[in-house]
């Protein structure tokens, strides 16, 4: 029995790794619960699943949550620190990080640095301090299993393999607005954006996939992950997300991970790496897809894509800074206080302002982080 701690445990991965778990409780028990704020769900999760604890970082709803969980045995904590501390719990046997955002950073490192098996859907942790936690992972000897669909498709690839690689083709399915102009860019809401084509995913992601950022964040964190450059990382325009990501060898060969859309697959293959189980969701039915269609994405329109390449590029703090202002121009986004367009132009600006960090520490991360918001 795999005893695993959920951080994010109310938003979509989160929600569907429950799906996982209530499907092989043979396998699998819950051992820590931690949310946000959702207070009413995060109480449904403990009464069905039983955890050890749970955490709901909004302390002004510690009372709302331990009041309704006290004729049970649930231990109720309150606040992100809580969450962070209850990571060196021996009882947990591994850590599935899906918290969005930077967020995300603080507990998913106290897990690394304790040696737990992270399976990884926070991808900012990554972009934000990519270098220092992959050091730590190697330290501590705690494997990090990508959850993201496009990074568990290049890990499944990549399994087996000796030779090194050539190069990494990023899927993308171009979200929402594949093929508008950046007139027509200039006038869609906030409901529109939020009409994933293909898949169900919280809100700040699914904003980010229609500016295509989201794709910039998984570059940089393909890097860190398998060790290779920007350069080397393809990013592949295919809108009906069927192959989920690709990897060319130096001989020319191209491995692709195929299936249909859905992140239950990915979760599951990271709980129980290195097996695979029996799984009730839908096969691939390659009648349905008479053409899979692969383009260019469009870097000038969509230019949050390439400002990911150029923080990377650069490197130091500028992942963080560019992190940083895109969170805060999405929130502004959702609340309709700025347009579309204006994401991309709110986080080149932060990223042409910041004071710029060759070699930051975990504290100059935390500090770029805090003055890109602030500003």
């Amino acid at each position: 029995m795999k005893r695993i701690a959920i951080l994010g445990s109310t938003g979509s991965i989160g929600t569907q790794t429950l799906n996982v778990i209530r499907r092989h409780r043979d396998l699998f028990s819950v051992e820590v619960l931690c949310a946000g704020s959702n207070a009413t769900l995060l109480v449904e999760q403990a009464l069905e699943f039983d955890p050890n604890a749970v955490v709901i970082a909004d302390g002004s709803k510690y009372e709302q949550v331990r009041d309704a969980l006290a004729s049970t045995n649930v231990k109720v904590y309150a606040g992100e620190s809580s969450m962070v501390d209850l990571m060196e719990m021996d009882s947990i046997d591994m850590v599935l990080a899906a918290i969005v955002g930077f967020a995300g950073l603080k507990p998913t490192l106290r897990a690394i640095e304790c040696g737990k098996p992270v399976a990884l859907a926070n991808k900012e942790t990554m972009v934000v301090a990519g270098a220092l936690v992959t050091a730590s992972a190697i330290k501590h000897h705690a494997p990090i299993l990508p959850v993201d669909s496009e990074h568990s498709a290049i890990f499944q690839c990549l399994v087996g393999e000796v030779s090194p690689i050539d190069k990494i083709l990023l899927t993308a399915s171009g979200g929402p607005f594949r093929g508008m102009t950046h007139e027509q860019l200039s006038h869609v809401t906030l409901a529109q954006a939020l009409k994933h084509p293909n898949w169900s995913m919280g809100r700040k992601v699914t904003i980010d996939s229609a500016t295509l950022m989201n794709k910039g964040l998984e570059v940089i964190e393909a890097k860190w992950l398998f060790g290779v450059e920007a350069k080397d990382i393809e990013v592949v325009v295919h809108p009906q997300s069927v192959v989920h990501s690709m990897v060319q060898f130096h001989d020319g060969s191209v491995k692709a991970q195929l299936g249909v859309p859905t992140m239950e697959t990915p979760i599951q293959y990271a709980l129980t790496y290195p097996e695979r189980i029996e799984s009730h969701l839908p096969r691939l039915d390659f009648s349905k897809y008479p053409n899979l269609v692969f383009e260019k994405p469009d870097r000038t329109t969509f230019r949050c894509l390439d400002l990911a390449y150029r923080a990377i590029e650069r490197g130091g703090n500028m992942p963080c800074v560019m992190n940083a202002a895109n969170e805060v121009a999405v929130q502004q986004f959702i609340e309709g206080r700025i347009g579309f367009l204006d994401i991309a132009d709110c986080v080149e600006h932060a990223m042409q302002q910041a004071v710029f960090i060759a070699n930051p520490t975990l504290e100059d991360l935390f500090l770029t982080d805090k003055t890109i918001r602030n500003q």
